[in-house]
């Protein structure tokens, strides 16, 4: 069984290391997620990454929550890690429900779970929230864009978001960036990141391997090849279900450029929002200050139980 490494606070105590299971699962016929669980604690967290990352993004996450008595579920969602590269069912709702049937199909969880999305997994884990609500206590947003909201039609708007119209065309972007994944992957990270430090060559390497798998980069495009049908998906949830009203909190770095952004989306979604400001972080959160982001995460979830 592997174990995460131990990692030291910074008043010196450790943490330690965490085993973890990996798992295979079939979703439906021809998709298949790969999943991380750790910890027994009763109550479950599951963390959704973000592009172009894994599970492995929540690697100091994880030992952390499972100090504090959690049970960890960290999956690779479809088209990501070691999970399937279908050719289609990208929306949100569609991966909602993968982590759903996951979860209380296969792990046979009875308990409502609390939801941790990053970039792509808030987008994700609020298609979750909204379509399984008796299932959710809490949701967490690290710095992460949403469909469906005003804010989000400006974002997609604005020429410096250039990849939002770039990876929306069909093929080119597949084409242009074969055999270019280093240098365009390592761009994404470096745009956005305040501690270089926080994620390593042997980092780097295991999220290049993921997504110079065969199928990987067009799964990842279709992830934003989706957004039209995430934002009607989205309206339709506020239209037939109104504003979330599960306590959200979310999490941004303090260097982030687009962290009041953030919370604005968030504040049209959800009526109970909290706002955690990372120091020291950009857009990479749980790897650039994993201590101060972990703890802040245990906070909130410890709230209203």
């Amino acid at each position: 069984m592997e174990q995460l490494l131990v990692r030291t606070k910074a008043g010196g105590e450790q943490i330690e290391a965490s085993p973890l299971e990996h798992a295979t699962v079939d979703i439906e016929p021809g998709v298949s997620l790969h999943y991380v669980v750790a910890g027994s604690g009763p109550r479950t967290v599951v963390l959704l990454h973000g592009f172009p990352q894994t599970w492995w993004a929540w690697r100091h996450t994880m030992p952390q929550l499972v100090a504090a008595g959690f049970r960890v579920v960290a999956p690779d969602y479809r088209g990501a890690g070691h999970s399937s590269k279908p050719l289609s069912g990208y929306d949100k709702r569609t991966m909602a429900s993968d982590i759903h049937r996951l979860l209380h199909e296969h792990l046979q969880l009875a308990e409502p779970v609390a939801l941790v999305g990053h970039d792509f997994g808030l987008m994700v884990a609020y298609a979750y929230t909204q379509s399984y609500r008796d299932d959710v206590t809490h949701l967490v947003a690290v710095d992460a864009p949403l469909p469906g909201t005003a804010i989000f039609d400006q974002l997609r708007a604005n020429p410096r978001n250039w990849q939002f119209s770039f990876h929306n065309v069909r093929d080119l972007p597949e084409f242009l960036v074969s055999g270019k994944e280093r240098e365009y992957l390592q761009w994404f990270f470096n745009f956005r990141m305040s501690n270089p430090a926080a994620i390593t060559d042997a980092d780097f390497q295991a999220y290049l391997t993921a997504y110079t798998m065969p199928g990987a980069m067009r799964a990842a495009f279709e992830l934003y090849r989706a957004f039209d049908q995430d934002t009607k998906d989205n309206r339709g949830f506020i239209a037939a279900n109104g504003k979330l009203a599960i306590p959200v909190l979310t999490a941004v770095g303090e260097t982030s450029p687009t962290a009041p952004l953030v919370r604005g989306m968030i504040e049209e979604v959800a009526s109970a929002t909290t706002v955690l400001a990372v120091a020291g972080a950009g857009h990479w959160i749980a790897e650039e200050n994993p201590h101060a982001f972990a703890a802040g995460l245990i906070e909130f979830l410890g709230q209203d139980q």
